[in-house]
């Protein structure tokens, strides 16, 4: 059982973030809680990113790989870590000055939880957004509402290393949409603590996220990702019939915007897949290839 003052392992992956990842790793090196060590994972930058690095000395630990894409990224800080408990950080949020200290608090009181999240503060190019209510934060369990959009900010998220043993690390098959399929495989057999407070300031709105790059195709790799988690046969029947009405849905939607847009082979695809699973007595199968 972790002693107070459990000591964290916070990881942030960047590639080409040189103008905005001081300003993340300051926030880490400025929390309140001075029991961490901060590990970044250079993905294969040609910016100016390892310089940088190189400026803050031993204050870090700068690992650098060729770019293979933030799941690899993130996953080769996870194997780096050396501490109980790890922390996560987009290369371009920031944490409140407290982060740590509030949430590692939250996991000491309920040492039964492997993983929790907090609440964030969203800007856009700038400017405060008001999160919508689809996008609000809970705890215990929330596999039901992580089937329809990734409700677990990847910048809030501490887990304890074990969770990762149970379950496996981030798919590096996914170029994005690899946290909702993680918190997926996570949320349908562990509950989520929830930290309510607003410890993580969330930046958004550049064309160079991923969220922004391949935000017309998203729902491909939720698809995907689902259709792997029923693959696996990890979900109770409930669960199971859940995600398949939420793969139905996404495949039916998403193909037939695919042929309206002229992609007919990725279009019949997705209708395929969704009348496959929208018969309850059909099957799982493979899922679908990358």
């Amino acid at each position: 059982m972790p002693s107070p003052a459990t000591p964290v392992s916070v990881i942030i992956p960047t590639h080409n973030r040189a103008g905005f990842l001081a300003q993340a790793i300051d926030s880490v090196l400025a929390q309140t809680y001075a029991n961490f060590e901060l590990i970044v994972v250079d993905d294969g930058s040609s910016d100016e990113t390892q310089a940088l690095l190189a400026s803050y000395g031993k204050a870090l630990i700068s690992l650098r790989q060729e770019n293979r894409g933030p799941a690899a990224a993130r996953n080769a800080g996870i194997r780096a870590a050396r501490h109980p408990f790890l922390a996560f950080l987009d290369s371009d949020d920031q944490f409140t000055r407290n982060k740590l200290a509030i949430q590692v608090a939250a996991m000491e009181a309920q040492p039964e939880m492997l993983i929790s999240h907090t609440q964030e503060i969203w800007f856009r190019n700038g400017q405060h957004l008001n999160q919508k209510k689809r996008h609000g934060k809970e705890g215990g369990d929330i596999f039901a509402r992580s089937l329809e959009l990734c409700v677990v900010g990847m910048s809030t998220v501490m887990a304890r290393r074990e969770l990762f043993d149970l379950v496996g690390l981030f798919d590096e098959t996914f170029p994005c949409c690899e946290d909702y399929e993680l918190w997926l495989r996570v949320s349908c057999s562990h509950p989520f603590l929830l930290v309510d407070a607003p410890l993580t300031i969330k930046h958004g709105g550049r064309p160079d996220q991923v969220s922004v790059r391949f935000k017309t195709g998203m729902d491909r790799f939720r698809i995907q990702a689902l259709a792997k988690l029923l693959a696996s046969a990890i979900l109770t029947p409930a669960q199971s019939r859940l995600a398949r009405e939420e793969l139905v849905r996404k495949a039916t939607i998403y193909g037939n915007g695919c042929l309206k847009h002229g992609h007919l082979e990725e279009g019949r695809r997705c209708l395929v897949l969704a009348a496959r699973y929208s018969s309850l007595s059909g099957q799982y199968g493979s899922y679908l290839d990358d």
